[in-house]
């Protein structure tokens, strides 16, 4: 049950996720609300092991939430799956793309996806923030604007983002590695 489940789930979000990988993961959350298989605090992970991995990060990242709702199989599925709509969609698309190549009608299709596809990595991107740089629970729960911030987090993306700018062509391996090191000392 937990299979199909999972394939049902990620065949949807294969469908629906324009634009890449973090285009994901609001489906994620809903995922994350709907079932037991992963927290919404532990997409944070996700994508971070997503992000430090060889791969297409939809696909580490479905392959990780499988992984975590039904072992081996369930990663299996769960990328799979996910793969699977696009796989549909271009085999379709390419049958007709020849016919409708220079139609002003196709054009405008793709054109008006890509507000669409900048939307959703765009809610993504919020989504991210929030899980990383904020802890809402905590705040709810005391009701402290203190406890709102995640301190540790925050100082760490600015000093990142200062050395982004500041600092003249430093291969971005280095931040992935220095991100990687603070997160396993810092624990983050």
């Amino acid at each position: 049950m937990v299979l199909l489940q999972l394939f049902l789930e990620f065949f949807k979000t294969g469908l629906f996720a324009l634009g890449g990988g973090l285009a994901t993961l609001p489906f994620l959350k809903q995922i994350a609300l709907k079932y037991s298989w992963f927290s919404v605090s532990q997409l944070t992970d996700m994508i971070a092991v997503s992000e430090s991995t060889p791969g297409p990060i939809g696909i580490n990242m479905s392959t990780y939430a499988g992984f975590h709702a039904a072992s081996v199989p369930g990663a299996i599925v769960a990328t799979l799956s996910l793969v699977l709509p696009s796989y549909i969609v271009i085999l379709i698309v390419s049958h007709f793309m020849e016919k409708f190549r220079d139609s002003p009608l196709v054009n405008n299709v793709f054109y008006g996806i890509r507000p669409a596809t900048a939307g959703l990595i765009a809610g993504a991107m919020f989504e991210v923030f929030l899980l990383s740089l904020f802890n809402i629970n905590a705040f709810q729960a005391s009701g402290s604007i203190l406890d709102l911030f995640q301190f540790i987090p925050i100082v760490v993306y600015v000093i990142a983002l200062i050395g982004i700018f500041k600092l003249p062509k430093i291969h971005p391996i280095v931040f992935i590695i220095g991100g990687a090191v603070l997160g396993i000392v810092l624990g983050l």
